[in-house]
């Protein structure tokens, strides 16, 4: 085919008209309509999106997407207490270093061709995270939380064969829509209540509603109101009465100071790797995982990879390897694979895995401790403000926690507006998700806020609410 009339970039030959109607007519078409013609009309649009016009060259392209970027406001030039799912923790600049790599930054599906330890790494960082959360095995990271959460579901409707979960109401409630998401349509969702001064799970309604139709009862701790869930070994046992799976999501730097889920009978443990080593990326950041005891019913029940470690035939040395294959859906039977999944966050896991080995058991103590610390101080703090409640729930919280300004006669919707032009974000609004909580925030406190930084938080919520 001769290439004609190129007005620009040659290297794209159907950009110009000429070349893209002798290509329709090799194909035997009129337009490029005619590529779609088995959509039917009434989907169509029928009409030019509301885009933009094209940008002619590559350095305009790079001016207006620096413009769009300068208009967020970030948490360099503002002092952020926002949480609920993707947080401000420290990370290391050893993590950066090591995820940046060739091998790591562009590896893919860890064929020969492109895996220069990759393999290894994601066992290493299997391992870290296995004794981390007191479990056996873990997966290839997910896409978030939210998956992980959703597959563990799934695994535990696979092993019961029920259909039903009970799930604890104060879950996130865009956690919780990927979760309904990904279950539908054949796995119901029923709530249970919680305790409106503690916000524990009410054991009570637990009771009422287990039954030998529930796959799995699933609770979060600390829950995502921050509050630490107290009832773990009774919630356990009595979801292990009736055969149901105990699936609890966890923040897992939490797991320095707090208890492992499996240490309070969960059988599988879900949550975000973002905290361990990871910057926030404007909410892309996120990274799954699921853990398990070694056990085959729920080893075989997981859909993604797992890498193992096993001897070669050179004695004393080690190869990394896929464990149990056929298992997945990219496995030799894909039709009979558990789940269909695709790409996964294994650059992330990989970070996480640098973090751990850094910080080993000492430092991830160390850091849940002055997490704990900063935000028990921010709460005192709060709580001295009139008509502010620091601490909705009585419960004990690790980093985030309720902030009460129902008695203050503003919204949170005026005060974080208020905060804002102090170059201070603040906590998430709750009214809509939370209703029966009135005008209540979510603020989160990690061991980047320093002293000063909550002082001037505390000062300025007492100037916004005068």
């Amino acid at each position: 085919m001769a290439m004609k009339e190129f007005k620009a970039h040659p290297y794209i030959p159907n950009s110009s008209l000429e070349v893209q109607n002798e290509m329709l007519r090799e194909i035997g078409l009129n337009s490029l309509e005619d590529l779609h013609a088995e959509v039917p009309e009434e989907i169509k649009l029928n009409r030019k999106m509301n885009l933009p016009e094209p940008l002619h060259s590559e350095f305009e392209l790079k001016k207006h997407v620096e413009g769009l970027i300068k208009k967020n406001k970030t948490c360099e030039d503002n002092i952020s207490f926002l949480g609920s799912g993707c947080w401000q923790h420290y990370v290391p600049a050893i993590c950066d270093e090591i995820n940046s790599r060739a091998e790591f930054l562009t590896a893919y599906g860890g064929e020969p061709y492109n895996d220069h330890g990759r393999f290894q790494a994601l066992f290493e960082y299997e391992s870290l995270v296995a004794e981390l959360v007191d479990m056996d095995v873990v997966n290839v990271p997910t896409f978030d939380w939210a998956q992980a959460a959703a597959t563990g579901i799934r695994m535990a409707s696979r092993i019961t064969g029920r259909k039903e979960v009970l799930i604890a109401k104060t879950v996130d409630r865009g956690r919780l829509l990927v979760m309904k998401n990904y279950c539908s349509p054949d796995i119901k969702f029923t709530f249970v209540e919680y305790d409106k001064e503690t916000g524990n799970l009410d054991i009570d309604d637990l009771k009422k509603k287990i039954s030998e139709n529930i796959c799995a009862v699933y609770f979060e701790n600390p829950s995502s109101l921050g509050f630490i869930e107290l009832h773990g070994e009774e919630i356990s046992k009595i979801a292990h009465e009736k055969g149901v799976v105990s699936l609890v999501g966890v923040d897992p730097i939490s797991l320095g100071v707090l208890e492992a889920p499996s240490n309070y009978g969960a059988d599988i443990v879900v949550g975000d790797l973002q905290p361990l080593g990871i910057h926030m990326y404007y909410g892309g950041g996120q990274s799954g995982f699921i853990a398990t005891r070694n056990e085959e019913k729920y080893v075989m029940e997981y859909p993604s990879r797992l890498f193992g470690i096993a001897p070669t035939s050179v004695e004393g040395e080690y190869g990394f390897g896929d464990v149990a294959y056929d298992r997945t859906s990219f496995g030799h039977l894909r039709e009979k694979g558990k789940e269909f999944v695709g790409t996964q966050t294994a650059l992330w896991g990989i970070t996480a895995g640098v973090y751990l080995a850094l910080m080993g058991p000492e430092g991830i103590f160390e850091v849940g401790q002055s997490i704990m610390q900063k935000s028990q101080y921010a709460v005192k703090q709060l709580s001295k403000i009139k008509g502010v409640r620091g601490s909705l729930f009585k419960s004990p919280f690790f980093k985030e926690f309720v902030v009460d300004f129902n008695g203050t006669g503003k919204t949170v919707k005026e005060i974080n507006e208020a905060l804002l032009e102090k170059n201070i974000f603040g906590g998430k609004d709750l009214s809509c998700e939370h209703p029966e909580l009135g005008q209540c925030a979510l603020y989160c406190v990690t061991e980047v806020h320093t002293k000063d930084a909550i002082d001037e938080l505390v000062r300025a919520i007492g100037e916004v609410i005068k």
